[in-house]
């Protein structure tokens, strides 16, 4: 331990001039964060339109008052991922094309984070992008993509990953924003000048953090229970809340670039056992709001 945490150190020596990297969340998770979730885990996989007041009394049972949760959904209706229909004086919900695809790659990403530990084939793909200093816009919105991929920063103007098979995934990102005639890529081992372990220093270097937050993870869901309806709801949204951040933050690297056990598999451990444990039940209270009158 006291080994990586100097290589990171080391790497933030080497970036200090760069900007400082972007802080892991903290604090109670936003309104609209927990509704997102709530579509991803209860609405998306049936594909119904939701009444108003079933997102209030869902929202209500992870502690957001009615009106924090009325102008969470007008937000998500204005950033395009639900739209709304009148039924006479009623309003009802359907996520949009965007939001489906937006739920489908979250879900695929959630859900199959830390299934298994992937083995390293020494191969690295490497992506060199320039984005001016005068469009923010445009460099937090690659920042974002490419830190969702995994991709992990150890100069500016240059993103590492050691997976070469996400290549489809990257140039997708590059073409959608329009930056690929500043962009080029490559794939291969590295040529033997540096080290492995201080790319990941300085290309990751939140990693510490992380790791607390896997610990904390594990102690909040471990041994939490809950047994009546809305108790399991709420448990199963605070679970999934939690745990959808850590495809974002964590690049889930091999165990070849790691100088100790990572603690991601045990806290996917806990994660998959509560969802399976409460999802049943979580499922027929979401049910039972969704359908009443």
């Amino acid at each position: 331990m006291a080994c990586r945490t100097t290589l990171y150190r080391a790497g933030v020596t080497v970036l200090e001039e760069r900007p400082a990297s972007r802080r892991l969340e903290t604090g109670a998770p936003s309104t609209r964060s927990l509704l997102l979730t709530i579509l991803g885990e209860f609405v998306f996989p049936r594909g119904l339109p939701v009444w108003t007041a079933a997102f209030v009394a869902a929202l209500a049972a992870v502690g957001v008052e009615e009106k924090a949760a009325r102008q969470a959904l007008a937000r998500t209706a204005a950033e395009g991922i639900i739209v709304p229909g009148r039924v006479g004086r009623r309003t009802r919900w359907m996520l949009s094309d965007a939001g489906r695809t937006l739920l489908t790659d979250g879900t695929r990403r959630i859900y199959g984070f830390m299934r298994e530990q992937r083995r390293w084939d020494g191969r690295w793909l490497v992506l060199a992008v320039s984005v001016p200093e005068t469009q923010r816009q445009l460099r937090h919105r690659l920042r974002t993509r490419l830190t969702w991929a995994g991709m992990g920063s150890p100069a500016a103007g240059l993103w590492v990953i050691p997976y070469a098979d996400r290549a489809p995934e990257v140039a997708r990102i590059v073409s959608e924003l329009g930056i690929g005639a500043g962009a080029m890529s490559w794939i291969g081992e590295a040529g033997g000048i540096g080290r492995p372990e201080d790319v990941v220093a300085a290309a990751w270097t939140s990693l510490d953090d992380v790791e607390r937050e896997y610990d904390e993870f594990v102690a909040a869901f471990g041994k939490r229970r809950a047994n009546t309806p809305a108790a399991v709801f709420g448990a199963q949204v605070d679970l999934v809340q939690a745990w959808r951040r850590f495809p974002f933050i964590d690049p889930a690297l091999p165990v070849e670039l790691l100088d100790h056990d990572w603690p991601g598999q045990r806290a996917a451990a806990v994660f998959h056992g509560c969802h399976e444990r409460w999802h049943r039940r979580a499922q027929a209270h979401w049910e039972a709001l969704a359908t009443e009158d």
